[in-house]
């Protein structure tokens, strides 16, 4: 650990439900962390379907640094979620507003590109889970749009913002990696996948690796953030990358489940697992820190909770009360598939869920509580089911599971997951997107070493628990079944 106080670094950290921009620094007691400033993020619903609004992202930001001028922080990184893309003119223009994940339009053409292509084909390839919203198939519903005729760049979200901060052009590898653009052997762009959507692969940028040097901020920027000696770095600016980067493990025998939004389960791997049992078990193969790959499996996550509390009109404050409640209802009354694709989009998720439960045989739940429970049981089984199918692929053997992210807070979820996979769970840092970040920046500047000694830093630095199993795996075993 650093005996001096390296300067601070900005994270602007941009998840699907709010962003953040957190201040770090390397010292004598580890790493240090601020929040200076968080905002709302969600979908904006026009006529032509599901759009994020970057540009008031973009100005959360630009006020998010300035809170942070007073800091003097001398790099940003930014990281968001994966998949979506905006679109530049010759001139630098976005063509309009990016569209959300979960706009419907994809639905169909997604399997009609599958089904061109072929699925082990496309496996091999790009190695990614089938996701009816991946870049893709995305590009492939774009196919002959005014916007993508008149494009002379694709920019992922980080990779857009690092442009409107700097002006420069380019794509952070691990997110390009969930584009299913990349090959996943090589890990450049591919023509033929290209080829396979009708894209003119000249609007891919270079490649980035964490790490580098992306340039300053640009004087406007600089100006109105009052940042005039930032520099950009690039870091992992897949929000996944960048959290497994915090996972705070001692030992690589670990299976890790970044929870958010989403929950992605999975492991950390030398490279990536293409077989056809992979495919068939829906993994996907992702770029990671140092050039690892990310086997894992994305998991609806708690967006079914953070859905029902907006049906419900009840304020996140809620929550706690709900999974107190929650805890005291009757386990295992009724378990869902989190995976089914009815819960993809906004909507009336309780309802969704009961109707999900009828289908099945199963008795709806009846209350608020009731429905929060079979949720987190649901998302604890989808946990168990993919960390002991991504062992069994890799031919791995896991000791420990690390849950991060916001559903390291959730107590209820953390012990049913114990209690699901048998094995101990160590929750936190609730905030390891932006530690990864922080990290990857400070590790660029020369202030931590490699990613042991990063990690290292962070189970120094943070309050960790434990959870051990109770040792029920029978009930889970019989649910599992139940399920099928």
């Amino acid at each position: 650990m650093s005996t001096t106080t390296s300067p601070p670094f900005a994270a602007v950290d941009l998840g699907a439900s709010s962003g953040r921009v957190v201040l770090g620094r390397i010292g004598p007691e580890g790493l240090e962390t601020e929040e200076v400033h968080r905002f709302p993020n969600g979908p904006v619903r026009l006529p032509d379907g599901l759009h994020w609004n970057v540009l008031g992202l973009f100005q959360e930001i630009v006020t998010g640094l300035r809170l942070a001028s007073g800091h003097r922080p001398v790099s940003v990184g930014v990281d968001s979620w994966a998949i979506d893309y905006g679109l530049l003119d010759a001139a630098g223009s976005l063509l309009g507003e990016p569209y959300h994940y979960r706009d419907q339009r994809t639905r169909d053409v997604a399997r009609l590109v599958v089904e061109d292509v072929g699925a082990a084909a496309l496996y091999r390839l790009n190695g990614l889970q089938f996701q009816q919203f991946n870049t893709l198939f995305q590009l492939a519903a774009a196919r002959g749009s005014a916007p993508l005729r008149a494009a002379n760049t694709l920019l992922l979200i980080p990779d857009l913002v690092n442009y409107w901060l700097t002006g420069k052009r380019g794509a952070e590898i691990t997110n390009a990696s969930t584009t299913g653009l990349l090959d996943a052997l090589t890990l450049t762009w591919s023509l033929k996948l290209a080829d396979v959507v009708g894209l003119d692969a000249g609007i891919l940028p270079e490649l980035r690796h964490p790490g580098e040097r992306i340039g300053p901020l640009l004087p406007a920027v600089a100006e109105e953030t009052g940042l005039p000696r930032a520099e950009v770095t690039a870091v992992a600016s897949h929000d996944t990358a960048s959290a497994v980067a915090a996972v705070p493990a001692e030992t690589a025998d670990f299976a890790y489940i970044c929870t958010g939004t989403w929950s992605l389960a999975g492991l950390e791997l030398p490279g990536p697992v293409l077989t056809d049992h992979a495919r068939a078990a829906n993994f996907t193969n992702e770029v990671g820190i140092d050039g690892s790959t990310r086997f894992l499996r994305n998991i609806m996550g708690l967006w079914l909770v953070q859905e029902s509390l907006r049906t419900w009109r009840l304020p996140p404050s809620e929550l706690p009360s709900l999974l107190d409640g929650a805890a005291g209802c009757e386990p295992f009354a009724a378990v869902i598939d989190a995976n089914d694709p009815r819960f993809l989009t906004p909507g009336d998720i309780p309802e969704r869920i009961r109707d999900h439960c009828r289908q099945t045989g199963q008795r709806p739940p009846e209350t608020r509580a009731a429905l929060v429970r079979c949720i987190i049981e649901s998302l604890a089984l989808a946990h168990r089911q993919a960390i002991r199918s991504a062992a069994e692929i890799a031919h791995r053997d896991v000791r420990v599971v690390h849950l991060v992210g916001g559903g390291a807070r959730n107590e209820l979820l953390c012990q049913l997951t114990a209690d699901a996979t048998g094995l101990p769970v160590i929750a936190g840092p609730v905030e390891a997107t932006a530690v990864g970040n922080l990290l990857v920046q400070a590790r660029a500047a020369g202030h931590v070493g490699e990613l042991g000694e990063m990690r290292r830093l962070v189970a120094e630095s943070h309050q960790l628990r434990r959870f051990e199993p109770r040792g029920d795996g029978a009930r889970w075993d019989a649910v599992a079944a139940r399920l099928g």
